[in-house]
């Protein structure tokens, strides 16, 4: 057997073997029955009841290729007889490929630890929270900055239907960044298409995984200090607020963006998003003298300016993050955070099902 058939094997027989009243007959790899070559045939007894398990083993599951495995997996069930019950075995199944699995019938178990096996009176489920390595990887990749134009462009109306080419306009990236982007968003059903294009399906979805492999924008942060507060700090801001790749950019970012779009906490410091000519206006408009202790003004100044294409102006002259980009950095930003971030999502994010 190869090493993923040898894993699949070692983890199912481990899983049947917590319960009690299952007894391991045989395990029979590549088995051809009525013409149909079966990956693996386990045999087992339920309390003195024979049963059969016919497993199919896939490298890669991708949601949209699951429900012509199971038509398959059922065709090879068919040809085994009664008393059998399809199973998919797979590295990992992410949660749609999951629920596929639940709706088509069949059992599935993933070397994550995954796993629902349903048949003759046995009930298994479980649900691990931990992804693969690659997995991880390849989620990351989809949130790159140029990706990331993308994204936050379609996340700003979810049901808005793009062309390949009006959406690399409207996000100021090149056609193969959207291509790239369209092929991971229907690989993982958070998109769908339609005549008039490309639309999201699950936006939900897409947001919390971006929200658990979040890196914040790479930058390099400078603290500060302002004597400045209340009306004269916001005329201030007003001042030096600006979208304009020639004349700057500087907006309100994380707390002090929620601060304008969704009201929940406040804290001791002011946090901007900068560009070089932006943090100098900053700069000038605040009075800010640098400071070692004691800062309450936070600049980061972007190495990538592809934030600042998306940003929102909630009153004359004030200039923030959107709402999607302020929640994802509300949602790293400890525990007060998290907490200001659902409350973002559920006044600014909550689009309809």
């Amino acid at each position: 057997m190869k090493d993923l058939e040898l894993r699949a094997v070692e983890a199912l027989t481990g899983l049947l073997g917590e319960v009690p009243i299952i007894e391991l007959k045989a395990v029979k790899a590549s088995t051809l029955i009525d013409n149909h070559e079966i990956d693996l045939l386990v045999s087992i007894d339920v309390a003195g009841h024979p049963h059969t398990l016919v497993c199919e083993i896939k490298s890669d599951v991708k949601s949209h290729h699951v429900p012509l495995a199971l038509l398959k997996l059922g065709q090879r069930v068919a040809s085994v007889g009664t008393n059998s019950t399809p199973v998919l075995l797979a590295p990992y199944f992410p949660p749609k490929a999951q629920e596929l699995c639940r709706t088509f019938g069949a059992g599935f178990l993933d070397l994550e630890g995954n796993a629902r096996l349903v048949f003759d009176g046995v009930f298994i489920e479980r649900h691990v929270a931990s992804k693969p390595a690659a997995e991880r990887r390849e989620l990351k990749s989809i949130f790159k900055p140029k990706a990331a134009q993308v994204l936050r462009t379609m996340l700003r109306d979810p049901q808005h239907t793009w062309r390949v080419t009006e959406l690399a306009e409207a996000a100021g990236v090149s056609l193969g960044h959207v291509s790239n982007v369209r092929t991971a968003l229907l690989d993982r059903d958070w998109a769908g298409l339609d005549p008039g294009g490309l639309f999201l399906t699950a936006p939900d979805a897409l947001l919390d995984a971006w929200r658990d492999v979040y890196d914040p924008p790479a930058g390099v942060r400078t603290e500060f200090y302002t004597v400045l507060h209340g009306k004269a700090f916001e005329e201030a801001v007003r001042r030096a607020s600006c979208i304009d790749d020639q004349a700057g950019n500087a907006v309100l970012a994380s707390f002090s963006a929620a601060h304008w779009l969704a009201p929940y906490a406040r804290t001791g410091s002011h946090s901007f998003y900068a560009d070089e000519t932006g943090l100098d206006l900053l700069k000038q408009a605040l009075k800010l003298s640098f400071a070692s202790k004691g800062a309450n003004i936070i600049v980061n100044r972007l190495s990538d300016i592809g934030i600042f294409r998306d940003t929102v102006e909630p009153a004359p002259g004030i200039f923030c993050t959107s709402p999607v980009q302020t929640y994802l950095d509300l949602s790293c930003a400890g525990e007060r955070g998290v907490e200001a971030a659902e409350h973002l999502r559920l006044q600014k994010l909550n689009w309809s099902k």
